[in-house]
């Protein structure tokens, strides 16, 4: 990754009415409130209204949903919510895995223009893997790029496909832009012709759903956003489709090439809320099977005296199916101040904010041999310190560390917030690539150095048994080092080469 890219993770929501006489900003926003797990930094909406001077207009800051919304302050959230009325709009939640918090670095991007066809704006979830690329060939051409995000790098470069006296059939020039992008990119686009466009990337790496009721059509990053909206009839957009809406309905065309898709498996695993469903997979589904994929292969059976911790929140799940199928009782013994924001998502004095994070409860905890749940283990230092509170602070005998995914061997170019290859917990360990299960010498190391008596991860096996797709169909990347795309590849050779 360059040093100046800004690699984000973030949530989208787009509406439209179709008999004009909804204000859907609402809707957006209590989508982006659904979809607040997927980013707090920022948010924004862009409403189409052509009752007013400003076709298009933008509204985005710092903060939650709640604090940028103003919700709790109703009359103060009224007049934003009038205020950027409209019968069509995009919204967005931001969290930049690096760099700036400040408010320009906001989504949507909006570009004014005089003619309304090329009057637009965007909002972006996922990470382009050949930003260096695509930023030095349009600094060639004569942009000057400002924010250093890949939204901004995709605007200018939807900006390029839109030129001429003419306006463009949308699937041709999402075409183009599939030619030129590398990566994972679900796009949300609006102009001031009333013009609505939700695309998904050729690999689909990101989810993305929709649905309409009556005259309401609503996509969104997750299904939950639909559900909760009274959408029942809730598809998926398939990799390389797009969403087309306009005042004379909506239409789903391909712009891409059919291709074989590759579903980030760390969505079911982690990032996804429990309540949505992505490509026809619940997440509360999968995750309870991966719980009983780690009981059964659990290697300490027949343990009747321990008892099972999940690390809250999103292994709570997982750790009640194992703790069912393991006959253990599953206890609450590690309480978790949800007002902290995620430790995945912090970077500095991750101890320290570990330490305020969770709070071991003594009472249940004192004498006890458990088995702690996780989702995952990335670089290690939050289940080392968690480990050592469990310790110090709630006097437990032993801890037996389960996690529900997979070694992670290397980092993300797609999006999801993984360090650098240095800094990955795994490969110290696991010098050669695995291919199924982490022979037991070396997860006895490893369980030392973060200070627990044992550890055990689900094998890759037994993860893609519990989402319930071909292997070939998700993207495993950071697991087994297969990225889905090109740039991916040549980007983790140059990582391996570097590392040697």
């Amino acid at each position: 990754m360059a040093m100046d890219q800004l690699k984000e993770e973030c949530g989208i929501v787009a509406a439209y009415h179709f008999g004009k006489t909804q204000n859907v900003v609402t809707r957006v926003v209590r989508g982006l409130l659904d979809l607040q797990n997927r980013g707090q930094l920022s948010a924004g909406i862009t409403s189409f209204n052509p009752q007013r001077n400003r076709i298009l207009q933008t509204y985005k800051q710092v903060g939650t949903v709640q604090e940028v919304f103003r919700l709790h302050t109703p009359a103060k959230s009224r007049r934003i919510l009038d205020e950027y009325a409209g019968h069509a709009a995009i919204g967005h939640n931001r969290y930049a895995t690096s760099g700036s918090g400040d408010a320009a670095l906001a989504q949507p991007f909006e570009r004014v223009h005089g003619r309304m066809w090329k009057w637009f704006a965007i909002a972006f979830n996922g990470n382009l893997a050949n930003y260096d690329e695509l930023k030095e060939e349009l600094e060639q051409n004569g942009y000057h790029i400002t924010y250093h995000t890949d939204t901004e790098i995709m605007m200018h470069s939807i900006n390029r496909e839109l030129r001429g006296e003419d306006s463009h059939p949308f699937p041709e020039v999402f075409a183009s832009l599939a030619r030129q992008f590398d990566g994972a990119y679900n796009i949300a686009f609006i102009n001031a012709e009333g013009d609505m466009v939700v695309a998904r990337d050729p690999k689909g790496i990101k989810p993305l759903a929709y649905g309409v009721n009556g005259d309401l059509l609503v996509a969104a990053s997750e299904s939950l956003v639909l559900t909760n909206q009274g959408i029942d009839d809730i598809k998926h957009l398939a990799p390389g489709e797009m969403l087309i809406a306009n005042a004379d309905g909506y239409r789903v065309e391909r712009y891409a090439p059919e291709e074989k898709p590759a579903y980030c498996h760390f969505e079911w695993v982690y990032f996804s809320n429990l309540a949505s469903n992505l490509d026809n997979r619940p997440v509360f589904t999968v995750r309870q099977r991966i719980g009983e994929y780690l009981a059964k292969e659990e290697p300490l059976q027949n343990r009747d005296d321990y008892m099972v911790i999940p690390v809250p929140e999103t292994a709570v799940t997982a750790a009640a199916s194992f703790a069912f199928h393991m006959k253990l009782p599953l206890m609450n013994g590690l309480l978790r101040n949800r007002y902290l924001g995620r430790t995945f998502i912090e970077g500095a004095n991750r101890g320290e904010i570990v330490r305020m994070k969770f709070t071991p409860l003594k009472e249940i905890l004192e004498g006890k041999k458990i088995f702690l749940v996780d989702d995952s283990l990335v670089r290690g230092t939050t289940l080392k310190t968690v480990i050592e509170d469990l310790r110090d602070r709630g006097h437990v005998a032993e801890v037996h560390v389960r996690i529900g995914n997979p070694p992670i061997m290397g980092p993300c170019f797609y999006g999801i917030d993984m360090p650098t290859l240095g800094e990955l917990f795994a490969p110290t360990y696991l010098k050669n690539e695995f291919h199924n299960q982490v022979p037991p010498e070396v997860l006895a190391e490893m369980a030392q150095a973060i200070g627990a008596d044992s550890l055990s991860y689900i094998s890759t096996d037994g993860l893609v048994k519990a989402i319930d797709l071909p292997k070939d169909n998700l993207c495993l990347a950071c697991v087994n080092s297969d990225y889905p795309t090109e740039e991916g590849r040549r980007r983790y050779a140059c990582l391996k080469a570097e590392a040697k």
